[in-house]
């Protein structure tokens, strides 16, 4: 495993961690309306999850780009989940009328 591989791990392990973290200590009342903002950092994790990518196949390590193409895949279906609870969220909100779009 070369030093690449290690930081790799570190920053997965970290983020990993600090994202448990993060959303155990949001209140459930606060959970819904602050998944607009969790949708910023699932955009961060898909930009990390390239970045990884992006690094893998310039060392042309195969089993490790696998893995980072399953973050990418994992980290965009994350994103536009988010979005599609967020839209339905607000469809909630508005009168009858408007909810034809």
């Amino acid at each position: 495993m070369t030093w690449l591989h290690g930081i790799l791990l570190i920053v997965f392990a970290v983020s990993t961690v600090a994202g448990y973290l993060l959303i155990r200590n949001v209140p459930s009342l606060l959970h819904t309306p602050l998944m607009s903002g969790m949708n910023a950092l699932s955009g961060i994790t898909l930009i990390g999850a390239l970045v990884a990518l992006a690094v893998t196949f310039r060392n042309q390590a195969i089993l490790s780009a696998l893995f980072a193409a399953v973050a990418v895949i994992v980290a965009t279906v994350n994103v536009i989940g988010g979005f599609g609870v967020t839209h339905r969220m607000l469809m909630m909100f508005r009168k009858k009328e408007d909810r034809h779009e």
